[in-house]
């Protein structure tokens, strides 16, 4: 993992001994694990508090369902959900808060209240203008690859080398966001586990990671509860089981997370902060043995 320290506006985000973790604040009523539990500003405030005395070094708010094929909700609907929540975590946490979202006035909006990084599942695809935001407001970025929408990313995800297309991919939207006026020191990656891609995308996208080594910048992976994982433990289930349940799922996250290959991420993104640390801090102590 090449090391990378990102300082702006007061703010730092050091990813050179450890992986960082983004603690997931979904402010939705329909988001894939957790849709509706903090849906409350009270609770998802509370819920962002607790994240950051369990380890959290980021905490990523969005107001908008990505999941495959979810519906988008207009800009204000978004503003409305995610606006109070961070205002009220900016005031109470020392940690960066990201808005995740598409749209350049959820963004506007949500750096005024105290967040401090853009997370664009997009790569500024959906909203043009949400680069001349970044780069105005002097914060760090997120660029995920994605395959059309969430409404239409998983009808029917083909690559022919599904590896070498995303990491073309963040490359071009790297030096657009430059392009944009952003420092390229304020550009993380994400290769988009789980948007318009099949189970085998989303393996080899993992199991490649370090194939985003040749782009110079930090790389997020956000495998965490995703689909490809219940699928993947439901076509092995034992003769006379249950099924699948969510601890299952966040066993299977953890797994992923643990995996050396996964090792190349600089940031990841979960659900579950607790976990994630044990399983990071075990991870990370492997890797650096000698």
């Amino acid at each position: 993992m090449k090391p990378y320290r990102m300082t702006w506006n007061n703010r730092q985000l050091d990813m050179t001994g450890r992986t960082l973790i983004m603690g997931i604040v979904n402010v939705t009523p329909d988001s894939f694990s957790d849709g509706g539990l903090f849906v409350e500003t009270d609770k998802a405030v509370a819920h962002g508090l607790e994240m950051v005395r369990q380890g959290a070094d980021i905490i990523d708010v969005g107001g908008e369902s990505t999941r495959p094929f979810s519906d988008p909700v207009s800009g204000q609907e978004e503003i409305d959900r995610v606006v109070p929540v961070i205002e009220r975590l900016a005031r109470e946490i020392n940690v960066p808060i990201s808005i995740d979202t598409m749209k350049a006035s959820v963004a506007e909006k949500a750096l005024e209240a105290g967040a401090s990084i853009i997370n664009d599942v997009s790569a500024f695809a959906m909203d043009p203008r949400m680069g001349a935001v970044a780069a105005k407001a002097g914060v760090p970025v997120i660029l995920m690859h994605m395959a059309g929408t969430p409404k239409t990313m998983q009808e029917a995800p083909n690559y022919g080398d599904v590896v070498a297309e995303v990491r073309d991919y963040l490359a071009k939207a790297v030096e657009k966001a430059v392009a944009a006026g952003i420092s390229r020191d304020l550009v993380i990656v994400d290769p988009g586990i789980g948007f318009g891609k099949t189970i085998l995308h989303n393996l080899l996208l993992i199991k490649h990671l370090d194939a985003l080594d040749t782009l110079d910048v930090p790389v997020l992976l956000g495998p965490s509860r995703k689909s490809f994982i219940r699928k993947i433990l439901e076509d092995n289930l034992l003769t006379g089981s249950e099924g699948i349940s969510m601890e299952d799922i966040e066993t299977g996250t953890q797994a992923v997370l643990a995996s050396p290959s996964a090792a190349g991420a600089h940031i990841v993104r979960v659900h579950d902060v607790p976990k994630a640390r044990n399983t990071l801090l075990l991870a990370d102590t492997i890797a650096r043995a000698k």
